[in-house]
């Protein structure tokens, strides 16, 4: 079976991806790179192994669309809408909450605050043991 541009992904080779892309060597190294052919290179011959068919663009264009749309779900769910919704939500979520996006957004609000309340989390911690 040929697997065209245009041919849709099924809930088996999305699952099969996000199983991929769960995995934390993955994960680490598609974040913050820019240049990342040879990680979707990578990634399209693990789905191969897996019987999913699809070549590096094809994995990189669903990676790009699952995390556009899991943000899109995300950002209306934080400002009160949860009538959006996605299939694979809570497995996208179970990915990308360790992407450090809220990180940037606490440097665009200054980073000794961010840093404060790592330290003071941890003293807290440590009194109540």
């Amino acid at each position: 079976m040929e697997s065209g541009a245009g041919k849709h992904w099924t809930e088996e080779e999305v699952k099969a991806l996000l199983g991929v892309w769960s995995e934390k060597n993955i994960r680490k190294q598609l974040h913050g790179t820019l240049r990342n052919k040879g990680i979707f290179i990578y990634i399209a011959k693990r789905l191969q192994e897996l019987g999913v068919c699809r070549d590096w663009k094809q994995c990189r264009a669903k990676y790009k669309n699952l995390k556009y749309e899991y943000r899109t779900v995300k950002y209306a769910h934080n400002s009160g809408d949860v009538t959006k919704t996605m299939k694979f939500f809570h497995d996208l979520d179970a990915i990308l909450r360790y992407e450090p996006v809220t990180q940037l957004a606490a440097e665009e609000n200054g980073r000794c605050s961010a840093t404060e309340t790592r330290l003071n989390a941890s003293p807290a911690t440590d009194s109540t043991q």
